[in-house]
């Protein structure tokens, strides 16, 4: 058993889908696979059921899971302590994010650059992305974690991972007996969505005005629980990033894709400013970790017998 395939573990088990997981690992669908099979081939047992719908534990791989979470964490706390005991990095931290991007987990990452540099001042924003790549054009932010490609020339956008967008409806709705829908079937319709500063705001608008869609916005809110809540309590329909959509809260609601050739794509950056404070790099670091172990390790997950 190596990290990385405890890596794997904890993603497909989060994640339950094979091209979901290998996302969130920043590695291929192959690779991830490969690695799976790998360590069911070691221990001598299937860890997951697959069907054509989803992946779930089997009671062997959720025996594993806590174990495979605390060799993850035991790992970086190691790294952190040996780089708290070796970078005195001090000055502050201006990060802003938009809430739940699905593609980097905020507050955790925080918490470890924190057990890192603890002398490092963090000071956090949690606004839409359009407000953000304003602040940080503005030098009002040293780095942002955004949900938009609006406007981003000029603040040194780093792409960390897409979702596509889905239709999210209330089971009772007319079209919640559909698997997929086209775009003409959405005209007219009333819709919640988020308020114009965030990036999928923005991505929903020019989507549906490229196909004709004219649609009425009932409720316009600033936090995803409503908007799940909204539509569990049928005041309308919501397009959302997949992640979204498995959330926990929104267990019980209809998921409906969109037509494959034309599916929006949510694309989530890191961006920082001109004159970003040196913490800024130390943090991108840490998200940037994962992918150079992905490099380090894809060769050997996908070798030939493997």
């Amino acid at each position: 058993m190596d990290l990385r395939q405890m890596e794997y573990l904890i993603a497909l088990a989060d994640e339950q889908q094979f091209t979901r997981a290998a996302a969130v690992c920043r590695v291929s669908q192959s690779g991830l696979s490969a690695g799976i099979r790998n360590l069911e081939a070691e221990l001598g047992t299937p860890l997951f059921t697959r069907t054509t719908r989803r992946v779930a534990p089997t009671d062997a791989g959720l025996a594993l899971l806590p174990f495979a979470r605390t060799m993850l964490a035991q790992v970086a706390a190691g790294r952190d302590a040996v780089i708290r005991a070796t970078h005195a990095l001090s000055g502050r931290l201006r990060v802003g994010a938009e809430q739940c991007l699905g593609v980097v987990d905020v507050p955790p990452l925080l918490e470890r650059f924190h057990r890192r540099y603890p002398l490092v001042d963090i000071h956090f924003t949690q606004a839409g992305s359009h407000d953000l790549v304003t602040q940080i054009r503005a030098g009002e932010l040293d780095v942002a974690f955004v949900a938009t490609t609006e406007h981003l020339a000029t603040v040194s956008p780093v792409e960390l991972g897409r979702r596509a967008v889905v239709l999210l409806t209330p089971p009772e709705h007319p079209l919640a007996v559909r698997t997929h829908v086209e775009w003409a079937e959405l005209r007219d319709r009333e819709f919640i969505d988020f308020r114009e500063s965030w990036g999928v705001r923005s991505l929903n608008e020019a989507a549906c005005s490229a196909h004709g869609v004219g649609r009425r916005v009932r409720c316009t809110v600033d936090d995803i629980h409503t908007l799940l809540d909204l539509i569990r309590r049928g005041l309308g329909i919501a397009l959302v990033p997949r992640h979204v959509a498995a959330k926990p809260e929104a267990v019980g609601l209809t998921t409906i894709r969109l037509p494959p050739a034309s599916t929006p794509q949510w694309i989530v950056s890191a961006i920082t400013a001109q004159q970003a404070e040196a913490s800024a790099a130390q943090l991108l670091e840490l998200v940037d970790g994962d992918l150079a172990a992905t490099n380090e390790t894809e060769s050997t997950n996908t070798a030939p017998g493997s």
